[in-house]
């Protein structure tokens, strides 16, 4: 019994990291929308079964970032510019202010340094063109620090907004080399953080989304 719960568990693993992996490949614009991806191709590349890639994709499915196509695969789907504007103003509304009383209510010299790292690996992943783990750092580095409100319920809806996003200009600023100022933003406002500067935090907040919108679908 036991190694079977050890063999769900290794499963589910598995699917959560392909799921991290695909879900960082469409919101980077790695798979593009509108194309078909089959699960075995896809797997192939993973170098595992088609199963956890299927099971990932209707994961993404239900998130509403691929379509089914009965016998074929998955369909990425499209997002309008009017789509991406309202998700940008969404995100604004809610991590603009939070981010500041996160900043005025003080945050441990502790918990922002378990931060750090993240934000290195955001800055490395820019350096080295690499948007999928860019992307998975970078979503995990905001919603950390969401969680520091304490409202789950917030980040949940954060988390949602940054997946059904698209930040396709990545790829051609990576390869201008123009990716790494805006990667570096995130020890910045650590460092406004543990500054206790509530109002610089603000302004950085609101500068990177409007940064990161202006890089959207380009």
């Amino acid at each position: 019994m036991t190694d079977s719960f050890a063999a769900l568990g290794a499963r589910r693993n598995l699917r959560e990291e392909i799921t991290q992996t695909l879900r960082a490949a469409v919101i980077s614009g790695e798979l593009r929308p509108g194309v078909v991806y089959s699960a075995p191709s896809l797997a192939a590349q993973f170098g595992v079964s088609a199963t956890p890639v299927r099971e990932a994709m209707l994961d993404l499915a239900g998130e509403g970032l691929v379509d089914s196509v009965r016998n074929k695969g998955f369909r990425v789907t499209s997002v309008s510019e009017k789509d991406l504007d309202d998700l940008s103003e969404l995100r604004a509304l809610i991590e603009v202010p939070t981010v500041r009383r996160i900043t005025a209510a003080g945050v441990a010299p502790a918990v922002l340094a378990s931060l750090r790292p993240l934000a290195s690996t955001i800055e490395e992943a820019a350096e080295a063109g690499d948007l999928i783990r860019h992307v998975t750092a970078d979503m995990e580095f905001h919603l950390r620090l969401l969680g520091l409100a304490g409202n789950a319920h917030l980040v949940e809806t954060v988390r949602s907004l940054r997946a059904r996003s698209r930040i396709y200009g990545l790829r051609r600023l990576a390869d201008r080399g123009e990716l790494v100022p805006s990667a570096h933003e995130h020890a910045e406002l650590l460092d406004l953080i543990a500054a206790g500067d509530a109002d610089g935090a603000e302004r950085l907040m609101d500068r990177h989304i409007r940064h990161v919108r202006g890089i959207w679908a380009e």
